[in-house]
């Protein structure tokens, strides 16, 4: 395969990758999936390429075009000029206006505010970690790395800026990137509870991840993206298994699937969806009617579950460089 066809294909796995990962709407999403398939029948591609390590470079698009940027900025701060104390005093200002509007969740205003500052002392590590911490909360995570990359060029021993990046790779669901930071971020800083959290998140994520053959299963099992229900407990629970019988047993309930099943209540309930609706709503009315308990036993399951996509935390998100 040509340099060309490997170049599309890492654009390929770069674009797929960012519909697993990326904060994209419905519509962004299907343009996404065109681009893909435009791209796969102009150039011969397919998915089945990606599969093949012998067509793949040993780097991802995404990580070949950080560190350009990580070189280009290294090559450009090495040749900014020394900020008088007057600029330095002015930058101090917009960092301290970043922080109230970070406070207040004005976030964009706050981004604004470290980009002035930056602008007039770009040598100051602190600005451009802060400004990531604004770009994360704008889900902006790609130039949340970016900046956090800066401020290690900085400052290679900024331990706030692993952590941050480290939540900016959570957030793209690349956890094995995520761990790496943390443990660097706790390695220069091993008091820091936060960073001690968000690296056993991390390391537990990484054992939850689904082994390929077994990623649907997997998904199916989950809550809202969090940890899988235990379907199992579930259905050997006696009190679930006799209440859904005698439901069954309810002549309702029975029509009811019986159309769901044959398609036919499709004329006259307005299609199957709102009889499985219907259905679903008739059948939660009748379990918290007739046992509260495990209906409430359920919704603390589910809402454990989707909890959990939520462990990670930054140790100054209301304060961006409160030890600074």
């Amino acid at each position: 395969m040509s340099h060309v066809k490997r170049l599309v294909l890492s654009i390929v796995q770069f674009l797929r990758q960012q519909l697993q990962t990326a904060d994209l709407s419905s519509d962004a999403k299907e343009s996404v999936e065109v681009a893909v398939q435009c791209l796969e029948t102009a150039y011969g591609v397919s998915i089945d390429d990606l599969s093949n390590d012998s067509l793949l470079v040993s780097r991802t698009l995404l990580d070949i075009f950080r560190e350009v940027v990580v070189q280009e900025h290294a090559q450009v701060h090495e040749t900014l000029p020394e900020p008088t104390e007057a600029q330095r005093a002015e930058a101090e200002k917009y960092k301290q206006e970043g922080n109230n509007m970070m406070k207040l969740e004005m976030y964009t205003a706050a981004l604004e505010c470290y980009t002035k500052a930056i602008s007039l002392d770009g040598n100051n590590a602190v600005y451009y970690c802060n400004r990531a911490a604004a770009h994360s909360k704008l889900n902006n995570h790609a130039d949340a790395i970016e900046d956090c990359q800066r401020a290690l060029d900085i400052d290679p021993k900024y331990g706030k800026a692993y952590g941050r990046i480290g939540l900016a790779y959570a957030s793209l669901n690349e956890h094995q990137r995520a761990k790496e930071c943390y443990q660097k971020a706790v390695e220069l800083d091993p008091e820091n509870q936060s960073y001690i959290n968000n690296l056993r998140v991390a390391e537990e994520k990484l054992r939850g991840m689904p082994s390929p053959g077994n990623g649907d299963a997997r998904r199916a099992g989950g809550v809202g993206g969090g940890a899988p229900m235990d379907f199992g407990s579930l259905l050997n629970n006696p009190t679930l298994m006799n209440m859904a019988a005698t439901l069954m047993q309810d002549p309702t309930m029975q029509n009811m699937m019986a159309g769901l099943m044959s398609g036919g209540m499709s004329q006259n309930t307005g299609g199957g969806l709102d009889a499985l609706l219907q259905a679903g709503q008739q059948l939660a009315s009748q379990m918290q009617a007739s046992n509260p308990e495990l209906v409430e036993q359920l919704r603390r399951h589910m809402s454990n579950s989707n909890s959990s996509d939520a462990s990670n935390q930054d140790p100054s998100a209301g304060n961006p460089d409160a030890d600074n």
